[in-house]
């Protein structure tokens, strides 16, 4: 099927925030809609209802094939896996899997008037930060930029909006069946393990995120992570404009405590809100997009650097006492974007753990020299115990109130207490996800704060009892 292809009937299979927006798009074109949901609920049949059709909840695998065989189109919601009986019928069927990016830009292209500029970001860390810069670059340059894609905001359902300018969060699960989508300027911040639930393979997981680079024209840019080899190796393979950011060499780069690109000085991390070594990587890939795509200047890149606001549950501080920092990453899902927030301090009690995402915790411990004491949470703690234990003080909680009170006991002056899980937070937040667990922790951390004195104890070794089960050696 070409893009260019009527679609008379589609299959929207999931009908949470993307799925519905995808609907609802596809019902004010004239599209007759079939929608199913593996769980369903009365909201969802509620939003079934409102594109004039009834939600068909849980249906067999023979159910799901025959659902596939009646329609043009099948558009699978971003949480429904590579692996799912829908995509498997579709593929048998050949019935053309249709993403919501592809939709929203084949769409955009006959617009009246011309589509409007798109750039876009994926990663495996650093999306939703980058996403948010490069936008708000946009608008300190005069223009109407909206953030959409992996947000509240699918792109599908802001094209009847006035922006000028699309900036797109682009997440390996909407990229993977990519057919047409592109952006005129885009990057890619990096690769690490996530997702194993969903995708096939690690290398699936990489070739989802190629797509994003799949269907430019040599006058768009494609930058790259120079200090990433899998991005790296994607980058040679494009067929347009490239650039780099993050290394020493790099397009975009840093010089003494300036952000520097091909036309000289962008910014200083002085003028930065916040300047963490993944802060200056983000800030860099923003302004080489910005910039490259020439909808911005250097001007507008400080300004915007010089005011953004870094979005929750990223390496966000909660508060100090007693010489103590206290930082929320929830956001921190896997031990590559933990090991980010890690290397961005000195002295750490580092609460970590949740539902493993069948990733390699161990990890963590490569920087076990920046970490004073360890706490293990949820399912994964006894894995964080394990890999930390031959280096500092562990201990296991069994909540997070029970965490936040070991962290204040073994926090000492100079230290900073980071919750950087490096899992899924399903274990212990099954409803509200990592923002759920952010904001208990930030409470209890806000509660701990307020009760804290004004000063707190040398570090000493804690003993070993059964009422507090210190684990491995002293700090």
């Amino acid at each position: 099927m070409r893009p260019a292809d009527p679609v008379r009937r589609a299959l929207v299979y999931g009908i949470a925030i993307t799925g519905e927006a995808v609907a609802a798009a596809l019902h004010a074109r004239g599209v007759e809609l079939v929608v199913a949901d593996d769980a369903p609920t009365d909201a969802k049949r509620a939003a079934a209802e409102r594109v004039g059709t009834e939600l068909i909840g849980a249906p067999t695998p023979s159910e799901i094939a025959q659902l596939v065989e009646g329609c043009d189109v099948v558009c699978p919601a971003p949480g429904v896996p590579e692996t799912h009986d829908v995509v498997v019928a579709a593929q048998a069927a050949g019935i053309p899997i249709v993403t919501e990016l592809d939709l929203a830009y084949e769409w955009e292209q006959q617009r009246d008037g011309g589509p409007r500029p798109m750039l876009a970001v994926t990663g495996t860390d650093g999306k939703t930060t980058t996403t948010l810069l490069i936008t708000a670059m946009l608008r300190a340059a005069g223009l109407r930029a909206v953030a959409v894609g992996n947000t509240e905001l699918p792109l599908v359902g802001e094209l009847d909006g006035d922006a000028e300018v699309f900036v797109v969060e682009c997440s390996s699960f909407r990229l993977n069946w990519l057919r047409s989508f592109r952006a005129e300027a885009s990057v890619w911040l990096n690769v690490a393990p996530d997702h194993q639930n969903w995708h096939t393979s690690l290398g699936a997981y990489e070739a989802a995120k190629a797509q994003m680079w799949a269907h430019l024209r040599p006058a768009d840019v494609a930058v790259g992570n120079a200090t990433d080899p899998a991005v790296m190796r994607n980058l040679a393979d494009v067929d347009a404009v490239t650039r780099t950011f993050g290394g020493p060499t790099a397009d975009y780069r840093v010089e003494g405590d300036r952000l520097v690109g091909p036309s000289g000085t962008i910014a200083t991390t002085a003028e930065m809100t916040r300047a963490l070594p993944h802060d200056v990587a983000n800030a860099l890939a923003a302004a080489a997009v910005v910039l490259e795509s020439g909808l911005g200047d250097a001007a507008a890149v400080r300004r915007a650097l010089a005011s953004f606001a870094h979005p929750p549950h990223r390496i966000e501080l909660v508060g100090e006492a007693a010489g103590v920092r206290w930082f929320n990453d929830s956001k921190a899902t896997t031990p590559h974007a933990a090991l980010t927030a890690v290397r961005g301090f000195e002295r750490i009690v580092l609460l970590a753990g949740g539902r493993n995402k069948g990733l390699d915790l161990a990890s963590l411990a490569s920087e076990h020299d920046r970490v004073v004491a360890a706490v293990g949470l949820g399912e994964a703690g006894p894995e964080i115990v394990a890999a930390f234990e031959p280096f500092v003080p562990t201990r296991v909680a069994s909540s997070m109130a029970e965490a936040v009170q070991i962290a204040a006991e073994l926090a000492r002056p100079g230290d900073v207490v980071l919750l950087s899980p490096a899992c899924a937070s399903f274990d212990w937040y099954p409803d509200g996800g990592y923002p759920a667990r952010g904001d208990d922790f930030k409470r209890l951390a806000a509660e701990h704060l307020a009760a804290a004195p004004r000063t707190a104890a040398p570090r000493t070794a804690a003993p070993k009892t059964e009422s507090s089960p210190i684990q491995g050696a002293p700090g």
